[in-house]
């Protein structure tokens, strides 16, 4: 559990004396993304001073890492409200320090919750460009406004002076708003991104249960009891942190007869991870097993008073990404009470045995990566950072 003391009481300063760009990614695959806008920004221009509330592969990158916070991330209301002090303190902490040092731009990236919130308070403390003040408040990865709160536009508009979108769709989610968004390709298009994962018949099985401790507690414990029903196949996981890793081996210790079965592995790994079929929550990699062409499923579980609060008010018809931009696809979807081990385990052995399922995958891939190619003269993400970064703040 998050706990405000482990933040520290002030940030270190720019260690080049003043900042260009502030990037704040409060999650794993924000920081992955971001760091792979980065790169490409500093090879077109490499005198930006850029610092971060992050994760390594920011650092890795070359920004300044002022705190990692990607080993704390948080979803669903009951997740968020249970840990309110800690990100408190954490968005008191960074304003002051965007108050102190002045950035040119604060990109803030995905993670909206605290992302927005933190932009509100450099608007209300005088800070930011719609606040009166010198910071351009800029933002990477918009929230999903087009599958709940879609009222959130308006208060971005407030409070932001730059947008920059994933996917083709969004653009249209803020034309009643003054705030402009440039779609910019999805980074996983992006010539320098290297694909994680790739097809290969003879491979193991993927289990992907997701980057945060709660949802994988939930999501890796349903994979494991369908590997139960699947014979001799085997199974590899990905972690992307060392809290997540002792998340998995605690798990997997109240599966004994799993012993030898699977195999946890970083992610971080240059070789893509080679799979026939995945089970995986509905994150960041649901979408690079889908431009992989790997036939697999989505498993969601999200804390019981956290599902029956949004279900309401969600308004899509798909949880994974995929699904939503072809409007359906050769993606099922196994979520919250239909996420049971004999309908997953049918599942994967049609994937594993149908040559059908792949060929849907992979067709599936190609119209992915054609609705996902950035706009050729959009120049891409780093050319929307650095465009921000060399605004005049007055």
């Amino acid at each position: 559990m998050p706990d405000s003391r482990t933040i520290p009481a002030s940030f270190p300063p720019p260690e080049h004396g003043e900042c260009d760009i502030l990037i704040i990614a409060g999650e794993h695959s924000g920081d992955q993304q971001a760091a792979r806008m980065l790169r490409r920004a500093l090879a077109m221009d490499p005198a930006k001073r850029v610092c971060a509330f992050g994760g390594e592969s920011l650092k890795e990158a070359g920004a300044q890492l002022l705190f990692d916070m990607t080993g704390f991330s948080v979803v669903g209301l009951f997740e968020v409200l249970k840990n309110y002090k800690f990100f408190k303190v954490l968005a008191d902490r960074i304003t002051a320090w965007i108050d102190a040092y002045r950035p040119k731009t604060v990109c803030f990236v995905d993670y909206p919750g605290f992302n927005l919130h933190l932009a509100k308070m450099l608007k209300e403390r005088g800070i930011s460009l719609k606040g009166g003040g010198n910071v351009r408040a800029a933002y990477y990865i918009s929230p999903q406004i087009w599958a709940w709160k879609a009222g959130r536009r308006f208060k971005m508009a407030d409070t932001l002076d730059s947008l920059a979108v994933i996917f083709p769709f969004e653009t249209s989610c803020y034309a009643d708003t003054s705030l402009k968004a440039e779609f910019v390709g999805h980074p996983f298009l992006d010539s320098e991104h290297t694909a994680p994962v790739e097809y290969n018949k003879d491979g193991p099985l993927l289990f992907l249960p997701g980057s945060r401790k709660a949802a994988v507690g939930r999501i890796f414990p349903i994979m494991l009891k369908t590997l139960r029903l699947l014979g001799d196949e085997k199974a590899v996981v990905p972690y992307p942190s060392n809290a997540i890793k002792a998340v998995l081996e605690k798990i997997l210790k109240k599966f004994p007869d799993l012993n030898g079965k699977v195999s946890l592995i970083p992610d971080s790994s240059a070789a893509p991870i080679r799979a026939k079929t995945a089970l995986m929550s509905s994150g960041t990699m649901s979408l690079n097993c889908a431009l992989a062409g790997i036939p697999a499923a989505i498993v969601y579980k999200a804390n019981i008073f956290t599902y029956l609060a949004a279900r309401p008010i969600v308004s899509i018809s798909y949880l994974g990404i995929s699904n939503i931009l072809l409007e359906g696809s050769s993606l099922p979807e196994y979520i919250q009470f239909a996420a049971k081990p004999s309908a997953l385990a049918k599942r994967i052995r049609h994937c594993i045995e149908n040559p059908s399922a792949r060929a849907e995958a992979a067709a599936d891939a190609e119209q992915l990566k054609r609705i996902l190619s950035a706009p050729t003269e959009s120049g891409g993400a780093a050319a929307w950072l650095l465009k921000n970064a060399n605004a005049k703040n007055s």
